[in-house]
């Protein structure tokens, strides 16, 4: 099957999308299939055959529709997130303009800004893409709900881009060193960017108050962090708090570097202000990487996250619920272990070959509705 894949991101630009567009394409192409990709300037891959456009306004998409008349494909496949076309409207408007089979991969159907008052016409413009598709794919529970009017349609999950890491003793104790931890410390993690919707200043509450009750918690951020008021905001609640001393940041790292910090800390928190979900890729990495796990309850029942067996899940917005989870925790290396298994298993619903076959038979199944 021939498959023409279309991204506004991939590697070496930064950005989620990309990453899963170059895996995935990767995947297809191990299991037989002839993949074709068309991405934004600047993007690389010696593996895979590349056609590039200057920029995703209007003379772009006229640039993609006649990519996709030449290398004639059995399905184009969008993956889709609005920033990763500089926001253009123009790309929401490309199933009218190609003739073969069309399918999105909507990566987050939340409302682009377009300019000030749009209105409705931010959730008409991303639901026209929708609609106009034959078949779309969503990577998570919440967008897969907005798309249920649709015929054709699925949830394909995102993978984890960071492969677990063997890591010694010596350097676990080593890296546990640098935050300061004693023997009996216990340590938490937060991976990813930080804003608003992760909930950390909920966590640093709950670290906060369990401190203040006698417990040894350490607190590693673990890869980059936001510039932004929310940040400088943090900032000073930190001081308030007096944790500096409780807290390290890692800045940038490498994959394997994210991976052996990940492995060094006995709890990974993500506290999602807005529930955990598919669509957090910093909860698939942890996953992936068979972590223990305590984050927010989801707020569209997901049904592979089961409390207790491979998530810890607590009220989202609530320091308590935050402290009382982590204080269940620290003491009970039976339930950390048991919690470290459950995620293990649950990673195989996130493999990228897994990933790569159910896209394949989608592919199919919408091709074979259009003849």
């Amino acid at each position: 099957m021939r498959v023409g894949m279309i991204s506004g991101e991939y590697p070496p630009m930064p950005g989620g999308v990309g990453d899963f567009t170059r895996k995935l394409a990767q995947r297809l192409r191990q299991q037989g299939h002839d993949v074709q990709l068309l991405c934004g300037v600047g993007c690389q891959d010696d593996s895979l055959p590349i056609s590039t456009v200057a920029a995703w306004g209007m003379r772009g998409t006229m640039s993609a529709r006649a990519w996709v008349r030449r290398i004639q494909p059995d399905v184009v496949n969008l993956q889709f997130q609005t920033a990763a076309y500089a926001m253009s409207p123009w790309v929401h408007f490309l199933p009218r303009l190609i003739d073969s089979p069309f399918i999105t991969t909507f990566h987050d159907l939340r409302f682009p800004y377009l300019f000030p008052k749009a209105g409705r016409l931010r959730d008409w413009i991303v639901m026209h893409l929708a609609r106009a598709s034959t078949g779309v794919i969503s990577t998570n529970q919440e967008d897969f709900a907005r798309l249920q009017a649709l015929p054709q349609r699925r949830i394909i999950p995102i993978g984890s881009s960071i492969a677990p890491q063997r890591l010694s003793a010596a350097l676990r104790l080593q890296m546990r060193q640098e935050l300061g931890a004693q023997p009996g410390s216990f340590v938490l993690g937060h991976f990813g960017f930080v804003n608003e919707l992760k909930g950390i200043d909920y966590l640093l509450e709950a670290i906060a108050g369990l401190r203040r009750q006698g417990c040894d918690l350490r607190l590693a951020f673990i890869g980059g962090s936001e510039e932004s008021d929310y940040a400088s905001r943090l900032d000073a609640e930190i001081e308030g708090l007096g944790l500096g001393d409780a807290l390290h940041w890692t800045g940038y790292l490498d994959e394997s570097e994210v991976a052996a910090w990940l492995g060094a800390v006995d709890l990974v928190a993500l506290p999602f202000a807005d529930g955990a979900s598919y669509r957090r890729s910093s909860l698939i990495a942890a996953i992936g990487l068979g972590c223990a796990i305590l984050t927010t309850q989801p707020a569209i029942a997901v049904p592979a996250f089961q409390h207790g067996d491979n998530l810890w899940l607590v009220e989202p917005r609530s320091g308590e619920a935050i402290a009382q989870g982590i204080a269940a925790l620290m003491t009970d290396t039976e339930r950390i272990q048991q919690l470290r298994a459950g995620a293990s298993q649950l990673r195989s619903c996130f493999d990228w070959d897994l990933i790569a076959k159910d896209s394949a038979d989608f592919y199919r199944e919408v091709i074979g509705g259009r003849r």
